[in-house]
């Protein structure tokens, strides 16, 4: 479906032409005309569906309106978990909305307080935020929700796994009752229904299967290995098979520095980024790393979701995520917006129940290649298809 079939205003479908922007994916071509008709909607979307621009688009639209803003107040608030996903939407924002007048702020902790303090005294439109965040503001009376119109729980699932709810309760009790709520998920856990259940009012719902997403257009395989030689089998694939970019995905920061460590002891740059590093630092490496300056970044899990790398070629999982959702987000970060990307993964012998739960996810065992010079002393077995995980029994 095109984009003008939406019912979608011309500025926005020119900012669209502008960005080579077409057809409307799925989750796009339910959730546009839903929002536009000014209706509560749950939505449950892979990474990698467009669900940004689902929610953003009719948002656009409806603010697009000669209501002038007060001060310190917001029109529509965005909340999302991580700092980067936050400024990934803002920059969707002024992206789609480059050829109208409303304005959008990122706001988020790790950084001085008092420059988003002054720009919120003329009000914003969109505000995109992290609940701590908010929260520290709202009790310093830096900003109020009295004229809100439109609240999104966007990555919903990854903000109650991060243990936000708290703080989302709080937030939604300063709201005021006449909102539109939108709830986006990439799966739509008994949590996520139960904060569904506080904050959304006769939502529809709609559900993407995850072989709308772009999953299906990402090679993934596997490679068996102890773990004492890792490290030496990421740097033989780099060399041997001439990788020219890769996004690897690590569990631990302490981890992550060692891993830099020992890639450029074996003549490999690299860099990483994780929760301890700064906002700015942040920004920065993530910035060479999309502009190829830097070409192998070593991530804990705080990069898995926002991320928005054009044409990123592989995701590695130097280590194996505990929670399947945490693996379809990681490898959603490569194959993007229909181009094609491979995700390998490490898997040791006590990854076995992980990656048990991750095939049986899929429904299909990954493709194993092995390398010569790097058989494992500890065999991962094939995996039980039928697996579930003890909490789900």
């Amino acid at each position: 479906m095109s984009f003008s079939a939406l019912k979608l205003s011309a500025p926005i479908l020119e900012a669209l032409t502008e960005l080579a922007y077409s057809q409307a994916t799925p989750i796009q071509e339910q959730a546009i005309p839903v929002i536009l008709a000014g209706k509560d909607l749950i939505a449950a979307a892979q990474t990698g569906t467009g669900k940004t621009a689902s929610f953003v688009l009719p948002i656009l639209q409806r603010l697009n309106t000669d209501r002038k803003l007060r001060g310190k107040r917001i029109r529509a608030l965005i909340l999302v978990p991580t700092r980067e996903l936050a400024v990934q939407v803002e920059k969707s924002i002024g992206a789609y909305g480059q050829f109208l007048t409303l304005s959008s702020m990122a706001m988020y902790g790790g950084v001085d307080m008092d420059e988003q303090k002054q720009r919120l005294i003329g009000g914003i439109d969109i505000l995109i935020a992290t609940p701590g965040r908010l929260l520290d503001m709202a009790h310093q009376r830096a900003l109020h929700f009295d004229e809100l119109e439109i609240l999104v729980l966007d990555e919903a699932d990854r903000m109650l796994d991060m243990g936000f709810i708290t703080d989302i309760n709080k937030i939604i009790e300063r709201l005021p009752e006449q909102r539109q709520n939108l709830l986006f998920s990439a799966t739509i856990s008994d949590e996520v229904r139960a904060l569904a259940k506080r904050s959304i009012n006769n939502p529809v719902e709609i559900s993407i299967k995850h072989n709308e997403a772009s999953a299906p257009k990402i090679e993934q395989w596997l490679v068996t290995v102890d773990k004492d030689t890792k490290s030496a089998l990421l740097s033989h694939l780099i060399k041997e098979l001439a990788w020219d970019q890769a996004l690897i995905f690590i569990e631990t920061k302490q981890g992550a520095a060692k891993l830099v460590s020992q890639l450029e002891k074996r003549g490999i740059p690299a860099e990483s980024i994780h929760g301890d590093r700064t906002q700015a630092v942040r920004e920065q490496i993530l910035a060479d790393f999309k502009s190829g300056k830097i070409q192998f970044l070593v991530a804990t899990g705080v990069a898995a979701r926002g991320l928005d790398i054009q044409n990123l070629s592989r995701v590695v999982n130097y280590d194996l995520p505990d929670q399947v959702e945490d693996y379809i987000h990681r490898i959603g970060r490569t194959g993007r917006a229909g181009a094609s990307g491979e995700a390998i993964s490490f898997a040791a012998k006590d990854n076995f129940r992980n990656l048990c739960a991750i095939e049986s996810h899929l429904g299909h065992v990954i493709t194993r290649k092995t390398f010569e010079g790097f058989d494992v002393r500890k065999a991962v077995p094939v995996s039980i298809l039928n697996y579930v995980p003890k909490n789900k029994r």
